[in-house]
């Protein structure tokens, strides 16, 4: 059979339907997913939805008692501080991190030898970065009697509790959020790899300095990808819980300093059994997430650009 018919006849299967018994598997493969859709998913989103608008203890049923949870909600001034702390982790957090993984990626990007290995040692501390085990080994670094400390001492600084200070609590959990930048790093490192080379070559023709060359050339092509990493670390940094309590013993001490709002919600349900704020705070924090990512992207048109 010749090759235009081969083709011929692929054209002609492509616009008959599927047979019915495809279909079939396929409605049968569909059927795990969709329930553990309605029963992982939709189910507790909308268990939890009702929830926000009851009083319930685990104990009793819940009694509905309206938007009483929301006005508590505007009232609860710990609420309030859980979310200045989260605000200033992700305003501070996240672009400090991102920089620090385009540094790098730029870095690797320059054709050192060895890219393999030092791109694995700097993805590592993102794989670990949200762990138990990471989360304790900082603790004891920026103790008081810590690695850090220990160093200041070799230079005769006298240190400080880098973790019990409510004034330097929460930037050692930044640094520990800036320290987890292999994951984006390695995604701005595929997206350098993108950039056609003969622009540089071009710009180099023309005289463009390298800083020029970034702010003109890099930046542009890949905003998409500063985008995408913008968006995920964002939603990441919004619920970070671990980090926080693990530091912290599960108090967000000291003096509140490290109280997130992912770790006071977490107090509200599984301390002190107050589910129904538990639920509020939840879907208050959803429509945070949201928003912020509706603005992004709403910003997005006026600094993304897509070579299309």
């Amino acid at each position: 059979m010749s090759a235009i018919a081969e083709l011929q006849n692929l054209s002609k299967a492509k616009g008959r339907k599927a047979p019915a018994k495809d279909n079939k598997a396929a409605h049968i493969f569909l059927i795990p997913w969709t329930i553990g859709l309605f029963l992982v998913t939709l189910g507790p989103m909308a268990m939890s939805l009702y929830l926000a608008f009851t009083d319930y203890n685990l104990l009793q049923s819940p009694e509905f008692t309206g938007f009483d949870n929301i006005q508590r909600m505007l009232e609860d001034q710990r609420l309030h501080n859980s979310l200045r702390v989260t605000f200033i982790y992700v305003l501070v957090g996240v672009p400090l991190q991102l920089a620090v993984a385009l540094g790098v990626a730029i870095l690797l990007d320059r054709g050192m030898r060895g890219l393999s290995f030092y791109r694995s040692v700097f993805y590592l501390p993102s794989m670990l970065g949200s762990s138990v085990a990471i989360a304790v080994l900082w603790k004891q670094i920026f103790g008081t009697t810590g690695l850090v400390n220990q160093m200041l001492d070799l230079v005769g600084i006298q240190g400080i509790g880098w973790i019990s200070d409510p004034n330097t609590s929460l930037g050692s959990l930044i640094l520990l959020n800036v320290w987890t930048f292999g994951s984006p790093m390695v995604i701005f490192l595929a997206g350098l790899r993108q950039v056609p080379a003969m622009y540089y070559e071009a710009a180099s023709i023309d005289g463009a300095t390298k800083w020029r060359q970034f702010r003109s050339i890099t930046l542009p092509m890949i905003s998409p990808i500063i985008f995408f990493n913008l968006v995920l670390q964002i939603i990441g940094a919004f619920q970070n819980f671990t980090q926080a309590f693990i530091v912290s013993n599960g108090s967000g001490g000291p003096a509140d300093s490290t109280m997130f709002f992912t770790l006071y919600l977490y107090q509200q349900g599984f301390k002190q059994f107050d589910m129904g704020y538990a639920s509020a705070m939840a879907w208050l924090l959803v429509l945070i997430v949201g928003t912020f990512t509706a603005v992004n992207f709403f910003v997005s048109k006026y600094w993304v650009f897509y070579d299309d």
